[in-house]
């Protein structure tokens, strides 16, 4: 296990907008900063994390908490791998305490499955660097195609021995357990036997977007026929090709501060852009694009550029994916190298400066460039050029802003010589088959949108109250006030009059005192016990901090705690004075916004108790029992009236 001394320092050092920054692209909003969820499909910003709390929330899934809670329903960690994250990216020792057998064997499948590619990952690597055959076959390739130690190092690129058992004895005698070998795919078990999946290839581990090595792809070397060029680990728990860019973890940061990112077909594309300089780059690992991958790349940039082969296979095979982008709402471009050259040769033969140069000069708008050799390839021939332009404008209805179709619809009418109203008719053809196919078809733009008479959601007031007393505690627990209750007393010809009593106190202290009087306990579990917490901690800290809190909460709470912290800065208002328009703060009258709130508790829950004498009363049938009952009812109400009117008074 590991050690208290260690996750207190992991807290203390971890940077919430540091890490978060790892995966989400971040910008200034405010004192806080915002970006697109990690966790929906969506095109407006609605992510916001707050350096100063040191919390995040995402108001689009619910989901928040501190930085723990984020690698934990972002990358699926356990609570100790996010911390053994977090100490590795801080530089922080771990301790730990020995465990037990019985601890050791109550680790998860999937961790086993880490542990095991994470083994294998050291194993190719010392094979490649420790032994005359890795050195002789793996590291002379690797240095063939120009690749550094450095760069070598960098990508953990290593070799697995060409013989049928190396790899799994090796394992297997380290204590590795075979059924975790095979499902991750680093061997294969056929007919009792076993045997090496990468036997005799070079290796490149696919890490995840936090570093973990999830797979492989190997490269073989010989003349082999038979054997695949490429091979990549099998699916599995942890290894979801769809999902995955090869180069991501290395990338991450340089697509969020380029604010683009280069995607190109294989490994060694990746790795030569990287060591030229050009690290915001990416690859699909050979494979089709997919939506789990561009979703991959959304979340740290808008901006992707495409790069291709120069020769017209590789074009056409690269455009076919480029459809998906503009589907997820991308900006895209296309960069094609000249013919005979690829991404990873080019960068080989020139400097960084010529790369980024051509790179700049020949990255062209993908719409514009699709319509220019679309164009080229049908001259002369009018058949071709109408199946073409259909081509382009199904390409241009993937595009989800209206004003963007319409701005790309006339360009490729200037670049295509046909008429606006033909391309717009093409379009609407287009929509329309595209709305008779889908479940759900989209209403015209004018169309009248009947009335929905289904019953609203039932606002749960009792939860809302009990919510905003934990959300004062929180935000103004230790802020110091006057407060005016307004008490029904006696006068001296006997009539009941209101009075005003002035009592100075902490905002925390007010709160609990009043509770305490009406007996009043928290009907949600959650709240009761953040309740009881905040009360002791404001009672006897002085430093009192939230981000402290928050990592003693359970799940449950530590959501329900983040929603009400970032629920006020989702909504703060900002620049008011410069327009001079003065706007009072909530802590310029929170006396007076806290005795409102336990009044209306009180209220609801004297309302709440006079229904459940009503349904009392139901049921009593002696008349004795009735009159006492009633009589009993007309109390309640009479406060209720009380609480009403010293509500108004306060309000």
């Amino acid at each position: 296990m590991i050690t208290k001394n260690t996750i207190d320092k992991v807290f203390e050092t971890a940077r919430v907008e540091e890490v978060i920054g790892d995966f989400v692209q971040l910008k200034k909003s405010g004192s806080n900063l915002k970006g697109l969820s990690p966790f929906t499909e969506e095109r407006t910003p609605s992510f916001m994390v707050s350096p100063v709390k040191q919390i995040w929330k995402d108001f689009s899934s619910g989901k928040g908490g501190n930085v723990i809670a984020f690698l934990m329903e972002h990358e699926h960690f356990t609570y100790p791998e996010a911390i053994k994250y977090l100490a590795k990216r801080y530089g922080i020792e771990i301790e730990e305490t020995e465990q037990s057998d019985e601890q050791k064997e109550q680790a998860n499948e999937r961790e086993s499955m880490y542990l095991v590619s994470e083994y294998a990952n050291k194993f190719f690597q010392r094979t490649m660097h420790e032994s005359n055959e890795g050195k002789a076959i793996g590291l002379s390739y690797f240095k063939e195609r120009g690749f550094t130690q450095e760069t070598i190092k960098k990508f953990d690129l290593g070799y697995s021995p060409d013989e049928w058992e190396a790899f799994t004895k090796q394992a297997l005698a380290d204590g590795y357990k075979l059924d975790y070998l095979e499902k991750t795919g680093l061997s294969i078990v056929k007919d009792q036997k076993k045997f090496d999946r990468f036997k005799g290839r070079v290796m490149f581990p696919i890490h995840s977007m936090s570093g973990r090595v999830l797979g492989f792809g190997g490269r073989i070397l010989s003349n082999t026929k038979k054997a695949a060029k490429y091979l990549n680990s099998p699916e599995s728990d942890i290894y979801h090709k769809s999902k995955v860019l090869y180069g991501i973890y290395y990338a991450k940061q340089a697509i969020a501060k380029e604010d683009n990112c280069y995607l190109v077909e294989g490994y060694t594309d990746v790795i030569q852009f990287h060591q030229s300089g050009i690290e915001n780059t990416v690859s699909s690992s050979g494979t089709a694009l997919t939506p789990d991958q561009i979703r991959l790349i959304n979340r740290l940039t808008k901006n992707i550029t495409v790069l291709f082969d120069g020769d017209a296979a590789g074009t056409r095979a690269s455009m076919r994916g480029i459809d998906l982008i503009l589907e997820q709402g991308m900006n895209v471009k296309v960069c094609p190298f000249p013919e005979g050259e690829d991404p990873d040769s080019f960068a080989r033969s020139n400097s960084e400066d010529e790369l980024r140069e051509y790179l700049q000069e020949n990255s062209y708008d993908f719409i514009n460039y699709k319509a220019s050799l679309l164009m080229e390839e049908s001259k002369n021939d009018p058949v071709k050029k109408a199946t073409l332009i259909r081509d382009m404008v199904n390409s241009i209805s993937k595009i989800p802003d209206n004003i963007q179709r319409e701005v790309y619809l006339q360009e490729c009418s200037r670049i295509m010589d046909i008429s606006e109203e033909v391309l717009y008719a093409s379009l609407a053809q287009i929509q329309n088959k595209s709305q008779k196919t889908s479940p759900e078809p989209r209403k015209k733009n004018m169309e009248v949108v009947k009335e929905n008479n289904s019953p609203k959601t039932k606002v749960d007031q009792l939860y809302e109250l009990e919510r905003k007393i934990i959300s004062l505690l929180v935000l103004y627990g230790r802020e110091e006030g006057e407060f005016h209750d307004v008490l029904l007393k006696q006068d001296e010809h006997g009539e009941m009059v209101y009075e005003s009593e002035v009592q100075h106190s902490k905002v925390f202290e007010k709160i609990f005192l009043d509770l305490q009087e009406d007996e009043i306990e928290f009907t949600n579990d959650d709240f009761q016990k953040l309740f009881l917490l905040l009360i002791e901690k404001l009672n006897s800290e002085d430093d009192f901090g939230v981000d402290k809190i928050i990592n003693e909460l359970e799940k449950s709470q530590a959501v329900k705690l983040t929603d009400i912290l970032m629920e006020e800065e989702q909504y703060e208002l900002h620049d008011w004075d410069r327009h001079d328009i003065p706007v009072k703060s909530k802590e310029q009258g929170i006396t007076q916004y806290v005795s409102q709130t336990i009044l209306s508790l009180r209220r609801f829950l004297v309302g709440q108790k006079i229904n459940d004498l009503l349904e009392e009363l139901k049921e009593i049938e002696d008349e004795t029992d009735r009159t006492e009952k009633i009589q009993e009812i007309m109390s309640y109400t009479s406060l209720s009236t009380i609480l009403s009117d010293r509500l108004g008074r306060v309000m």
